[in-house]
């Protein structure tokens, strides 16, 4: 059998570990041989693509990003996209597809299963929030990857009694600045799920400040003030139709500087988070799914996808990968308030 290997959206580190252990594996026991696509489907769209074997995933564990290349390329937003995607397996004499990618990769890639092409996904998102899955790879290197950046700037905020913004990655689930905040010991942590009341934002700054510390705030990008504030008329979009979204930090940082008269100051983490070697955690899990996908696509499991289910790795089908983002719960979000200030 012939197996094809893409990465779709945004790169996060561990991606290569599952690529790792795809080949690995699926060439030594199964005796598949392998393609694999450059930039997401824009390589199967394109006929982009080379030979992928031992040889080609030598060393590559510890090394963030995708040796593939990713893109957001949307077959399913050009006339003829999957039709052309077919075509190039066939050409190839491609079988089967491993897929890896977040809610929109996947999303292609359920709608590639439809129409009768075996496809195995692997879930990708450094924002932790696939609903069918406890944990993404990716999500623990970009908490840790914050958390430092937090530590360091708990000197620099006491220093100069400046209130520190820090902003991370987070469109509309809020768990990296949860996590990194909370690790982190911030004073405020402001995420998608629940819109921020910017008095009680202040109050807790002024609060720290009578304690005689300086505060930091970790916000995740996609969090909005109640009543919300203006939105650009020119937001780009990606092929998946998402408005490219940063710039709550420094709203922040000149809102805060006019209620408070406190020196406030911006950090904008942004793909800092994305780079890097992974950590333990992620290289592990990253492994693991790698191994379950080219079992599944000897089992032929088709049309399904890896999700870690406490500490186990099970199958699970792709249409739960979709269906609905993993947010914040409520009480959760409450448990961090309570250090709030």
């Amino acid at each position: 059998m012939k197996v094809g290997v893409l990465t779709g959206g945004g790169d996060c580190p561990g991606l290569n570990a599952v690529i790792r252990a795809v080949v690995r594996r699926g060439t030594r026991e199964f005796g598949f041989e392998f393609v694999g696509y450059r930039d997401g489907w824009r390589g199967p769209l394109e006929g982009d693509r080379f030979e992928l074997g031992v040889d080609q995933v030598r060393g590559i564990l510890p090394r963030g990003g995708t040796i593939l290349g990713t893109s957001r390329t949307n077959p399913g937003s050009i006339e003829d996209g999957f039709d052309r995607v077919r075509k190039t397996f066939d050409e190839d004499g491609v079988d089967a597809l491993v897929a890896i990618g977040g809610e929109d990769t996947l999303g292609v890639a359920r709608q590639l299963s439809d129409t009768g092409f075996g496809v195995v996904g692997v879930p990708k998102t450094i924002d932790n929030d696939l609903g069918a899955t406890d944990y993404t790879f990716g999500f623990d290197t970009a908490v840790n990857i914050a958390m430092e950046a937090i530590d360091r700037l708990h000197t620099t905020a006491e220093s100069h009694h400046r209130v520190l913004i820090v902003e991370v990655m987070g469109r509309h689930a809020g768990w990296i600045a949860l996590h990194s905040g909370i690790a982190g010991g911030a004073n405020v942590i402001l995420i998608p799920e629940v819109e921020f009341d910017l008095d009680r934002v202040c109050g807790y700054i002024e609060e720290r400040f009578r304690d005689r510390f300086a505060p930091i705030v970790v916000v995740a990008e996609g969090a909005r003030p109640k009543g919300g504030f203006p939105d650009q008329d020119d937001a780009q979009t990606d092929a998946f139709g998402h408005v490219r979204l940063g710039g709550v930090a420094h709203w922040l940082e000149s809102e805060i500087e006019e209620r408070t008269g406190k020196e406030a100051r911006a950090t904008v983490l942004g793909h800092v988070q994305r780079g890097g070697t992974p950590t333990a955690f992620d290289r592990v899990l990253a492994t693991r799914f790698g191994l379950r996908a080219i079992e599944a696509v000897e089992r032929s499991e088709w049309g399904m996808m890896t999700a870690l289910r406490g500490t186990a790795i099970e199958m699970v089908p792709l249409a739960e990968a979709v269906e609905e983002l993993k947010t914040v719960p409520p009480e959760t979000y409450r448990e961090a308030e309570i250090l709030f200030g």
